[in-house]
């Protein structure tokens, strides 16, 4: 078990990002307080304590994946629990409500946060709930995050997976794997958008790249297209969709294979191709405009991906980001996009905490900035 240690930060530890589509936060639930500890607290820290810990859903949209908790982590001198909460920034405003309501600033603690919001919503936090944000570079804190997690492990399992046989979607298997040598990886973070990293050390890395084709995109076209209002509900119609009735393929044109480049038949040769047919608009489900946007997004991300790592001439590349969350049709289509067009030279990897990365960094600063001087 990794141990940091510092000069105790005041009770709750918290760390937040805060990003164009979803709030992310990490809570450190503390399982080691004494009977006289118990006693001196006041009694708002622990109406926060229970009100964090006894629900797994706050209001309409915040969610707590219970699946997700690192337990009996060791933290500056203190054992407890890690909880893992999310919402929709659009609720950003609620959750400020309940830190006033709850009087969190009279708990004189730091709000640590990340990702655009801390900049955005920094006068909102100080004039709603007189609350200071201690704002944090991103991609400092999505490295920092993730080195961590993986540091500690999941619970006894490893933090970093990967598809055995992508190729072969009979025989694609889950792998376990361990990133205990991770330099240097490409780190691809996909989030509304996509930012892509060369990352040689804890703290040197350089952003390659970035596209605005994203999370956000797909499920904004979904919502266009289908009707549907969440990433859930998107997901959902793309598992039961079959995007070759909307994209057409090499196949369609060659009537079979491109020999000569090694082109499948079934590669896709033209995303959302068939839709220029009137015919074929008319015989189209919702299911499938929904699968054929999510391969579409997803073929995009791995293409830019593969030439950010030929051209900074790095074999491992891990992805990350609240898209790839219950989002399985992704990462077996970037798991097979690398081993393919890399004729098995790259590997993708995966992250169980996917999306968490830069609130758990944002909660390591927090400790950090406890330190003495």
């Amino acid at each position: 078990m990794r141990l940091i240690t510092t000069k105790k930060p005041a009770f709750p530890w918290f760390g937040m990002d805060i990003g164009g589509t979803l709030v992310k936060l990490v809570y450190f639930e503390p399982k080691d307080i004494t009977a006289e500890e118990e006693q001196e607290e006041v009694e708002n820290l622990k109406s926060i304590r229970r009100y964090l810990t006894s629900n797994t859903a706050y209001g309409k949209t915040g969610i707590r994946d219970v699946h997700l908790e690192l337990r009996n982590l060791t933290i500056c001198g203190r054992t407890g629990n890690l909880h893992f909460i999310r919402f929709p920034t659009q609720a950003m405003h609620r959750f400020i409500q309940m830190g006033r309501d709850k009087n969190f600033s009279s708990l004189h603690t730091t709000l640590c946060a990340t990702g655009g919001g801390a900049y955005k919503f920094e006068n909102d936090f100080r004039t709603m709930a007189d609350l200071e944000l201690l704002k944090l570079d991103e991609l400092d804190c999505l490295i920092h995050g993730l080195l961590y997690v993986d540091s500690v492990g999941f619970n006894g399992h490893p933090e970093c997976y990967y598809f055995e046989n992508p190729s072969d979607t009979q025989n694609c298997v889950k792998k376990p794997c361990c990133l205990d040598n991770p330099f240097p990886m490409l780190l691809v973070n996909i989030g509304s958008g996509v930012s892509i990293l060369a990352v040689y050390s804890k703290d040197n890395y350089k952003r390659v790249t970035g596209t605005s084709l994203g999370g956000g995109t797909f499920l904004g076209l979904c919502c266009l297209l289908t009707g549907c209002e969440t990433f859930e509900e998107a997901l959902e119609m793309a598992s039961k969709g079959d995007s070759t009735n909307v994209d057409k393929l090499v196949k369609d044109i060659y009537g079979g294979d491109y020999e000569r480049f090694g082109l499948q038949g079934s590669a896709v040769a033209s995303s959302f191709g068939h839709m220029m047919s009137k015919d074929k608009r008319e015989s189209i489900s919702k299911e499938d405009l929904a699968r054929a946007t999510l391969v579409t997004i997803t073929n995009n991300i791995g293409s830019i991906a593969r030439m950010c790592a030929v051209n900074e001439k790095i074999e491992r590349v891990v992805f990350v980001g609240n898209f790839l969350r219950i989002n399985t049709v992704s990462t077996k289509l970037l798991a097979y996009a690398m081993d393919f067009w890399s004729k098995g030279q790259l590997r993708a990897l995966f992250l169980e905490h996917e999306g968490y990365f830069g609130a758990v960094g944002a909660f390591l600063e927090l400790l950090k900035s406890s330190e003495e001087p």
